[in-house]
């Protein structure tokens, strides 16, 4: 008796088994394509879809920085606490009672945004002839570029959309030499005049985070040596932990602001505009994550063609709240 419960336990595992590796492409043996296509592909989908919000954290970037605010979320839009007034201080109070007042919160409802990928098709025949198995790559190929897209376009919204020193929205040009092509080199002067600014008009001292695009990075490298010390001993991501009141970070896809305007392009604009280094303070920014959705259709429930279809579809979020502000510096002209 046991012998035959051992037998049929096996069958079971082997059955099961076949269905999960088959779960995509619906080639299986006969009896069993049924089963594939009710059962595992659901399962399969929620398997990429829980790898796709694993692989969202942005982890070792500048986005890690920022607080995931997911109990914020609901039905893809994100609902963000506005504090009431703050409450006055009293020095050597004398007088009772004390006064007592209620504070007044309110909140803004944002929709996150919602980014689709292309679908990519593989063919029967493609998976016969390759020694790999492409499903999975095409898969992990559509979650890397959702992740490098949802980093380039929240870093795009944080960045402020022009100068306006009333709303903590900063503005600068650098002010070095000309690298030789008319472009004037950042210099640590200009890190110093926005850390004034920024200290001036109240802004906490810490989460200011900048993020260096490439031409920024070289121009400090060959001024600086500390810096250049620090960029070849970063940690996880973080050129420095603390470079003039600032935490470092770069990334190459910082947005552009227009030649003569000085004002934040359009994203996926095709004017070429002058590249920008991005500070935005992690204590007044969140980001979030919504539905993840994978798109599949296997190759069995497309006879005409036999090509298995897979495509994305993410809410996602990074947005800047509060009073803290953002800035960016922009190279100068000479």
């Amino acid at each position: 008796m046991k012998n035959i419960s051992k037998f049929a336990l096996a069958i079971i595992a082997i059955v099961l088994v076949t269905m999960v590796s088959h779960a995509f492409t619906g080639s299986t043996t006969s009896g069993v394509t049924m089963a594939v296509t009710t059962v595992a592909l659901p399962i399969k989908n929620q398997l990429a879809e829980k790898e796709m919000i694993k692989q969202l954290r942005h982890e070792h970037t500048w986005a890690s920085e920022i607080r995931s605010k997911q109990s914020w979320v609901n039905n893809d839009t994100i609902k963000i606490p506005k504090r009431g007034a703050a409450p006055a201080v009293l020095i050597n109070n004398t007088n009772y009672p004390i006064v007592k007042n209620n504070r007044d919160d309110s909140h803004v409802v944002v929709a996150l945004n919602k980014f689709d990928t292309e679908n990519t098709i593989v063919t029967e025949d493609e998976l016969y002839a390759l020694p790999y198995e492409k499903v999975s790559d095409v898969q992990s190929q559509h979650r890397e570029t959702l992740e490098d897209e949802t980093m380039e376009y929240g870093l795009w919204g944080l960045a402020p959309q022009a100068n306006d020193e009333a709303e903590n929205q900063f503005v600068l040009e650098s002010t070095g030499e000309d690298d030789g092509t008319g472009r004037l080199k950042l210099q640590t002067k200009d890190l110093r005049t926005l850390q004034s600014k920024m200290n001036k008009a109240g802004i906490n001292k810490k989460g200011r985070i900048l993020i260096l695009c490439d031409d920024h990075v070289s121009d400090l490298l060959e001024e600086d040596r500390k810096f250049y010390t620090q960029y070849h001993n970063q940690i996880d991501g973080v050129v420095s932990g603390k470079y003039y009141g600032f935490k470092i970070y770069e990334d190459s896809t910082t947005p552009e602001y227009d030649d003569t305007l000085l004002t934040k392009l359009a994203y996926g604009s095709v004017t070429v505009g002058r590249k920008s280094s991005v500070v935005f303070h992690k204590g007044s920014t969140a980001k979030a994550v919504g539905t993840v959705k994978r798109f599949a259709r296997a190759a069995s429930e497309d006879p005409e063609n036999r090509e298995n279809t897979v495509g994305f579809r993410v809410w996602h979020i990074i947005v800047a709240y509060g009073i803290e502000g953002s800035a960016a510096i922009i190279s100068g002209k000479a």
